[in-house]
């Protein structure tokens, strides 16, 4: 089986365009929003193109809305799949959540519904996704703040079951399985032990806010430490698993979150060999 661990990446935003061409940071890869560049031509674009022949990069959508009732959106995976064309990515990743109905776009992440009618909508719609861009994509476990009395199947088993059902990977959060169980009074480990370690292929980590009796998935502070023991808990069951941080707000300068990498880093070298950590690509010297 070829190497999928590409090592230890970031999210590009455009604040650190410039630094990242000027310094080429010693890091293995980038994540970029896709929806950011599912465009014809400008400037991002363009810096898009210069930092993809430095570094591998992967795909992370918001907008995919997996779980709508409305009709998949052609037009959106048309440009979807133009842009996968383009930058070759690693793989494509989005959300177990829907955005909107009646072609009204919320812009956020919202819950689903734990059924079995929910599991086989969304199945049937991962397949038609998978067969038109020609590749398993990535779904990433959702943080929530509710959940809907109708829910009959615990989150971990509908992640479970629909990977095993639609052929599609998982991008495991490690941030928002935290989030959620504060919320909701899961246990992590519980959520952890139900995922198919060879169905991962990639990992978040981020920080949130937290207000005492609820957390919100912010991304806008330091990753925290419970958040990092539980990465380390998830390195030891999963293995070795491309890791990224995500900062959407409150960004600091490009040298600190480089430094939360390294801790990254660091806990992978304390729970895995180092043949385990060889990324599948090196950057050159």
């Amino acid at each position: 089986m070829d190497n999928q661990f590409l090592g230890f990446g970031l999210g590009l935003r455009t604040q650190h365009f410039h630094e990242v061409l000027q310094q080429k940071p010693d890091l293995d890869w980038f994540e970029v929003i896709s929806e950011n560049f599912m465009v014809d031509g400008g400037k991002p674009k363009f810096y898009l193109h210069q930092i993809r022949e430095l570094y591998p990069m992967v795909m992370h959508g918001v907008s995919l809305s997996i779980g709508s009732t409305d009709p998949l959106n052609l037009e959106y995976l048309k440009r979807l799949k133009c842009l996968i064309n383009e930058i070759q990515p690693e793989w494509v990743s989005d959300h177990l959540c829907w955005t909107g109905v009646n072609q009204l776009n919320s812009h956020d992440l919202l819950p689903v519904p734990y059924t079995e009618e929910a599991l086989d909508h969304i199945v049937s719609r991962l397949i038609q996704v998978q067969d038109y861009l020609g590749q398993p994509i990535l779904m990433e476990n959702p943080s929530s703040y509710l959940e809907f009395s109708e829910s009959s199947i615990p989150e971990w088993e509908f992640m479970a079951e629909m990977v095993k059902r639609s052929g599609c990977q998982v991008l495991l959060d490690v941030n928002n399985i935290y989030v959620s169980s504060r919320n909701h009074g899961y246990d992590c480990q519980t959520y952890l032990k139900a995922i198919d370690p060879t169905t991962v292929k990639q990992i978040h980590l981020a920080g949130h806010s937290d207000y005492g009796t609820y957390v919100i998935d912010t991304h806008d502070h330091d990753i925290p430490d419970p958040v990092w023991a539980l990465y380390r808990e998830a390195l030891r069951y999963l293995g070795p698993i491309s890791t990224m941080i995500e900062r959407d707000d409150n960004i600091p300068p490009f040298a600190d979150l480089l430094d939360e990498l390294e801790i990254a880093r660091q806990i992978a070298a304390d729970c895995l060999t180092p043949e385990q950590l060889q990324p599948k690509y090196r950057m050159a010297s």
